[in-house]
């Protein structure tokens, strides 16, 4: 297997489909897709000319990163990819100093190894709906 962190690289279509099939993504338009692949740090796994894995990280590279869209292809699920793309993303230099944050609702046991903790502060940490436009005033 291979990583690398050049989105030259995706296999966009395929990406595409499995980000179409994610709980946490479904129904998300490809061009959103796009524009948070320009936007955020990415790694792609490779098996020969295969992609078999994607995970995606946007930050600040200073004090903030947040850890998405890892997803490994359905019929490779359960080899360790997922594991090698995080190690890989965790082990990464310019990223030294951030403060990680990461949502699933599934995949615990693939981010506690790596130190990741459910939060325990659910008095500091807020959210806000996705498409959500301010109020006219």
């Amino acid at each position: 297997m291979t990583l690398s962190f050049d989105p030259a690289i995706l296999d966009r279509p395929r990406l595409y489909a499995w980000l179409g099939e994610a709980y946490w993504s479904a129904g998300r338009p490809t061009d959103s897709i796009d524009q948070s692949i320009e936007n955020s740090l990415c790694l792609s796994a490779w098996d020969g000319d295969e992609m078999v894995g994607f995970a995606r990280v946007v930050t600040d590279y200073a004090t903030f990163a947040w850890l998405c869209d890892v997803i490994v292809a359905p019929e490779r699920r359960g080899q360790g990819i997922g594991k090698a793309m995080v190690a890989s993303i965790l082990a990464r230099e310019d990223l030294a100093t951030v403060r990680w944050m990461l949502g699933t609702r599934d995949a615990h046991t693939l981010y506690e190894p790596f130190g990741f903790e459910t939060s325990t502060e659910t008095d500091r940490w807020m959210t806000k709906g996705f498409n959500v436009r301010p109020p006219r005033g």
